[in-house]
């Protein structure tokens, strides 16, 4: 397994740097290297928000994402902020719900409606973050199924384990639909 650089962008508030903590934890899990870096504005909630997380099987050299191989945008300011970042044999995974428009890249391009399911089925936008977690293991087993599991379920609160594992599985289904 190459080098695989993910970036999780955002707002304050939807769960963003807790996603790249997750994937950070899930990549343990499964046996490789990782590194997770985050940054958000000064006023956290309903500010820009990002979390990098770098995945491999050998050393990781720098802990930044220079070119993100997978980027996922969960708002329209996300998306006019990091796109240019992304590699151009990349995958973008978009949060439907909250982004209007996406620029003509070349990169594969995959419409999740994160925050739509999320409030469907778990009735709150908050655990958007962990269908879109569902969606990219799913799509792109980065990491093993069981090792995402496991680091939700050592990283979340359980006052709201039923209703993030449910938001996750909900994920895996939308992609299993494609």
């Amino acid at each position: 397994m190459k080098k695989i650089e993910v970036r999780i962008s955002g707002l304050g508030g939807q769960g963003i740097v807790l996603a790249g903590q997750i994937l950070g934890r899930a990549a343990v899990y499964s046996g490789k290297n990782a590194v997770q870096t985050q940054s958000y504005g000064a006023e956290a909630r309903g500010s820009a928000a990002k979390s990098e997380v770098i995945i491999s099987k050998g050393k990781i050299d720098f802990p930044m994402v220079r070119k993100c191989d997978i980027l996922i945008v969960m708002s329209q300011e996300a998306v006019d902020k990091n796109t240019r970042d992304l590699k151009e044999d990349g995958i973008l995974l978009v949060d439907s719900s909250t982004v209007e428009k996406v620029p003509e890249i070349s990169a594969r391009i995959v419409n999740i409606p994160a925050t739509q399911t999320a409030e469907k089925f778990t009735r709150g936008k908050l655990y958007a973050n962990m269908v879109m977690l569902g969606a990219l293991t799913k799509l792109t087993n980065i990491v093993d199924h069981k090792s995402m599991e496991k680091a939700i379920i050592d990283t979340v609160p359980k006052r709201g384990m039923d209703l993030n594992m449910l938001a996750y599985e909900k994920g895996r289904e939308l992609v299993a639909s494609l």
